[in-house]
């Protein structure tokens, strides 16, 4: 089972224990999180596609660290002008690990949805 989840402004392509790095989310490392965006769901042979979002499907995560990311450098350079600038800066990122994805008779309860 796997599904399509949207952070940040980016889709994932998530499925149980699978670890991404996703733009910076609030909180501390092994904090749970819960992502209601979901815009597909597949379960073998059942396909559910959102328009836009999959409804009473959710993806639980837990954060297990806040990083940063590598040093990326923005140079601009005007020709013949004597003129150049050099800027850095490292993103703030957070790696999760998926628990487990809900929707399509399961609920984060455990229950099954009537």
């Amino acid at each position: 089972m796997f599904a399509v989840i949207k952070t940040g402004g980016k889709q994932y392509k998530v499925a149980a224990n699978d670890e991404i790095t996703v733009m910076l989310l609030q909180g501390e490392a092994g904090a749970k999180i819960t992502f209601d965006e979901v815009l597909a769901l597949f379960d073998g042979e059942a396909h559910h596609v959102g328009a836009p979002l999959v409804s009473g499907a959710s993806v639980t995560a837990e954060i297990v660290e806040q990083a940063r990311g590598p040093k990326v450098y923005a140079f601009k350079k005007r020709r013949r002008k004597n003129s150049k600038r050099k800027r850095g800066h490292k993103q703030d990122l957070t790696i999760v690990k998926i628990l487990d994805i809900f929707g399509a008779g399961k609920s984060p309860e455990g229950q099954s949805e009537a």
